[in-house]
């Protein structure tokens, strides 16, 4: 193991320090703050397993199979951290914020945005105090807006868990494409066969779009199928929901698409912004693709607040493409733009619907007392 001790004025920027020489996979072994003439320090040492002379990268998500202990590593390293971040928590000093920017700030973390998040924020108002509070957002949570311009790929594969929309989401993202150019030729291989409602309504529609449609529960039918739609411009893969312990890296594989090189195929992982954070990080590890990725947020008017689009934005760092709403296929889904999803976290404004009201205040208790004495009286 690699060992290092690194020393700074605050825990904020030893910690920056740690992850920009060491990684992520950095593990923090012991912490203590001091004072040196006067002046308070804070020291974080920390470790960082190194494979042995000939033996491959490991990792969780690399493919191979992880270091001994990395587990009990990667716990105990992320208890020390959220133990760290509350307690940089109340250090944050809000009054070096402007109005604005304060206010802003205390709504996204009433809005669900994770801690880490928050201070990484606050760190980048200070860093630049004539900053708005979306420039810096902006460079926390990248955007890349569904279109044949950013997505040039012939191959685009929907993945996410089970009833997360993928179905809906392919159909809504070749209805956009067709929408723009006529002509274009789209092509549907649905891999996820033995849900009998989503097949159905993929087919019908597909049908009804004039768009071919193929299923390839297995390697085989696959291979033929990827033959069939070779003159396509655009092909969408349905890809089934992975069950706990399955990776798309292994699906791929197992239906050879392993072949296919990177950049010819994208993989858009959908997800809905009220699922949990310890849910989110396992879809995000489960379908984590190799080359172009995105995240399209789906389900947006069953949601009451949108705080977790932008935590998966700053720590997974894949871009938004698409938002998708409604039970309706069309007029459904908007290419992700930064100004439609700032209206949709700071004021929960859905693309195309009208601002919700503001939730209504409870009446100060003397008011209320003072009506109610009245209606007594």
């Amino acid at each position: 193991m690699q060992v290092k001790t690194f020393t700074g004025a605050s825990s904020q920027e030893v910690l920056a320090r740690v992850k920009a020489e060491m990684g992520p996979d950095a593990v923090i072994l012991g912490n203590r703050t001091y004072r040196k003439n006067g002046v308070v320090c804070h020291e974080i040492t920390a470790g960082l397993e190194r494979p042995g002379p000939g033996a491959p990268a490991q990792g969780p998500g690399g493919g191979e199979t992880p270091p001994s202990g990395w587990n009990e590593w990667h716990r105990e390293w992320m208890q020390i951290k959220d133990q760290l971040y509350a307690l940089m928590k109340p250090a944050i000093q809000l009054e070096r914020l402007t109005p604005r920017q304060r206010v802003a700030l205390e709504y996204l973390q009433r809005e669900g945005v994770a801690d880490s998040v928050a201070v990484g924020l606050y760190n980048r108002l200070l860093a630049d105090p004539g900053a708005s509070v979306l420039e810096c957002l902006a460079g926390m949570v990248p955007v890349k807006p569904w279109g044949a311009a950013e997505w040039p790929q012939r191959l685009h594969l929907l993945t996410g868990p089970f009833g997360a929309g993928k179905t809906t989401t392919a159909l809504r993202f070749a209805l956009q494409l067709r929408a723009h150019d006529a002509g274009l030729q789209v092509a549907f291989i649905n891999a996820d066969c033995l849900r009998g409602n989503g097949r159905l309504v993929l087919r019908h529609w597909a049908e009804l779009s004039g768009f071919v449609y193929l299923e390839a529960p297995d390697r085989e039918t696959m291979a033929r199928a990827l033959t069939q739609t070779s003159g396509a411009d655009a092909v969408f893969i349905d890809v089934p929901g992975m069950t706990a312990g399955e990776t798309l890296a292994e699906w791929r594989e197992a239906m050879g698409l392993d072949a296919v090189a990177v950049d010819e195929a994208a993989g858009h992982l959908v997800l809905a912004p009220f699922l949990d954070a310890l849910q989110t990080k396992e879809f995000l590890g489960r379908y984590h693709a190799e080359g172009p990725a995105s995240i399209v947020w789906a389900k947006l008017d069953e949601a009451v607040s949108f705080g977790t689009i932008v935590n998966v934005g700053a720590g997974a760092g894949l871009p938004v493409s698409a938002l998708s709403y409604g039970a309706e296929l069309k007029e459904s889904l908007s290419p992700a733009t930064e100004p439609l999803i700032w209206r949709l976290v700071f004021k929960r404004q859905i693309p195309g619907h009208a601002a919700p009201p503001p939730r209504p205040k409870a009446p100060a208790p003397g008011r209320a007392a003072g009506r109610l004495a009245g209606r007594t009286a």
